[in-house]
């Protein structure tokens, strides 16, 4: 029976260009993951959008003199741009800046006000004398108090990556204008109880069902919520943008963008639903206890405790859905948080904050989508921190994508094309090599399938290449443009058996290689689509209108299994599937980053 997949995305913050470890830490995976569903016949709802309340928007939108909502317009309409080129399919990526979302966050609050889980406190707070003003964390940076790293964030260390409050650091000074005359003065604010979620959290975590998690994801939640150490968290700010805070009396203060953030996966699919023209339809994915409904949060190491602890301590605080039956459903738990490491540059990771970075954007005007997508699952830092390297992404790229999969596409499919007359050859009877490669090319759809439904995309790029090597192996032992002049119906039937196996593949690589496995679609004379078509939309809302991108899957036609290719099919003319890559791209590539 199909499933409810439920594919949750880190929601970016709309002040700088996505890079490329963003891409390969935690954009691309969900969409992978995506795919195989859908190809596999569930039902996916993949959602998320751009976070336009963090304080690195206003951040940017006073060091250039412009309003927030300046920065959130131009940086979202890149993302949507950039995932459009990249082939996420989202069924629906929007913002926090709609009503809808503010709605959602409004009712999430008071919900966990009413159930004692959010009260209010006084907190020190660092106040820049100079500037007379309150200053978020990100506002400033100074000396770690964990590592010594001395550009630490005020919220996060970007050397240890571990979280603390602005004024454990030492040494801090204003990100604005450096002034380091700053005071920790007190500030009222609305705090959420995760101490109250201790016990439930740590029952949760060591439930049977986490046993396919990421080592690194469950010891490091086990480990914090285990030690007891969880208090409550301020999720309120000095701030005067951002969402307000829905009771009286706190007009100069907003909701802090950590806690509004995680409510987007379910302001999304509520956002999605009336999309869809079925406004209660969000409820399908969200009550606990449905079966055949799974939810999978892809993000970064730096959120695992934002998803595997807060998050799920939020939904817990918010009770029953319907909160005047206290049988009805609660809202639905994460199934895996399959949080990604960092894929690094040299000694550092990627930081649009120091400027070494390879923006999205920039990577899809330079090179083929498919070959970014191909390299940087191969090199994703699955379970460990990976670095990347131009010379790694042209020897992936030439030695393995063009080497092995493009030349065997490339000869098979064009040899077929010239001497059959632009049609798939009809086959005689198979022999022992023939069955033997299509039976392991077969077996593909469960070993490889299973891969990406547990979420080790590496290994299941791994198997599928090794699958594309046993047939390249194979059409040389054949050898069928030297069989074709002494026995053209051997020829004929290797060639057919050739192409089914790259038929097959083609499917197998799909979710890793969309648009070159469309082209192999389309050059073996099938008219469908894999996939579906993305596509843009300005939508209206209380707060305005905004570009959302989506999904429509109407016209997908690919299956998980191995159907025959009719024999006798009409060809197209196929043309090579990508570009080597010249070895001087490695020194243009470094110099543009200013790397002698």
């Amino acid at each position: 029976m199909p499933k409810k997949i439920h594919v949750c995305v880190a929601w970016p913050y709309a002040a700088g260009d996505r890079h490329i470890g963003h891409l390969a830490g935690a954009y691309l995976p969900p969409d992978i993951f995506a795919r195989y569903h859908r190809l596999a016949g569930n039902e996916v709802l993949m959602v998320s959008g751009s976070d336009t309340h963090g304080t690195p928007i206003t951040l940017r939108a006073d060091q250039e003199g412009v309003t927030p909502a300046e920065v959130v317009e131009r940086y979202h309409s890149r993302f949507v741009e950039a995932f459009q080129r990249f082939g996420l399919t989202f069924d629906l990526y929007t913002h926090t800046d709609t009503q809808n979302h503010w709605d959602a966050t409004h009712d999430m609050f008071l919900r966990h006000l009413a159930r004692g889980y959010i009260y209010t406190d006084v907190q020190l707070q660092l106040y820049s004398v100079d500037e007379q003003r309150w200053l978020p964390d990100r506002y400033v940076e100074g000396t770690c108090p964990y590592c010594g790293f001395n550009r630490a964030r005020g919220d996060q260390c970007d050397s240890c990556g571990r979280t603390y409050d602005a004024i454990e650091l030492k040494n801090p000074r204003s990100r604005i204008t450096g002034s380091t005359h700053i005071e920790a003065r007190p500030t009222t604010h609305f705090f959420l109880d995760l101490g109250k979620a201790t016990d439930f959290l740590i029952e949760w975590l060591n439930r049977p069902d986490k046993a396919d998690w990421r080592p690194n994801v469950i010891n490091a939640a086990r480990a914090r919520a285990e030690s007891r150490e969880l208090r409550g968290r301020p999720i309120t700010r000095d701030l005067d943008w951002g969402v307000t805070i829905p009771v009286p009396g706190y007009d100069d203060k907003r909701i802090y963008v950590w806690y509004d953030a995680v409510i987007g996966y379910l302001s999304a699919t509520k956002e999605w639903a009336k999309l869809i023209g079925r406004p209660d339809a969000w409820l399908e994915w969200w009550r606990e206890g449905d079966e055949g409904v799974e939810s999978y949060y892809f993000i970064g190491k730096d959120n695992i405790e934002f998803h595997a602890i807060i998050w799920p301590a939020m939904l817990h605080g918010y009770g029953p859905i319907d909160p005047d039956r206290p049988d009805s459903p609660w809202l639905k738990l994460p199934t895996d948080v399959p949080a990604n490491e960092y894929l690094t540059l040299g000694d550092f990771k990627f930081s649009s904050s120091f400027g070494n970075v390879i923006t999205i954007n920039e990577a899809a005007a330079r090179y083929q989508v498919d070959a970014w997508r191909f390299a940087l699952t191969a090199m994703a830092p699955e379970g460990n921190d990976s670095e990347f390297t131009w010379q790694e992404f042209v020897r992936r790229v030439n030695t393995e994508l063009v080497a092995n999969w493009g030349n065997l596409v490339n000869r098979v499919l064009g040899f077929a094309y010239r001497r059959f007359d632009g049609r798939v050859p009809h086959p005689a009877a198979l022999d022992a090599a023939d069955e033997a490669l299509l039976a392991t090319v077969r077996g593909g759809f469960e070993s490889v399938g299973g891969l990406y439904a547990a979420r080790k995309f590496k290994a299941a790029l791994d198997a599928a290449m090794r699958l594309s090597q046993e047939v390249n192996r194979y059409v040389n032992d054949k050898a069928p443009w030297q069989a074709v002049k002494s026995d053209p119906t051997a020829a004929a039937t290797a060639i057919y058996v050739c192409l089914q196996a790259i038929d097959w593949l083609k499917i197998i690589l799909a979710p890793v290689l969309p648009f070159s496995s469309q082209q192999i679609h389309e050059y073996l004379g099938y008219d469908t689509q894999l996939f579906g078509r993305q596509y843009t939309e300005v939508i209206p809302d209380g707060r305005g209108q905004h570009i959302v991108l989506r999904y429509d899957h109407a016209d997908a036609a690919g299956r998980w299994q191995p159907d025959p290719l009719p024999a006798g099919q009409a060809m197209r003319p196929p043309q090579a599937l990508f570009n080597k890559l010249d070895e001087s791209v490695v020194q243009e590539e470094l110099a543009r980053m200013g790397v002698r």
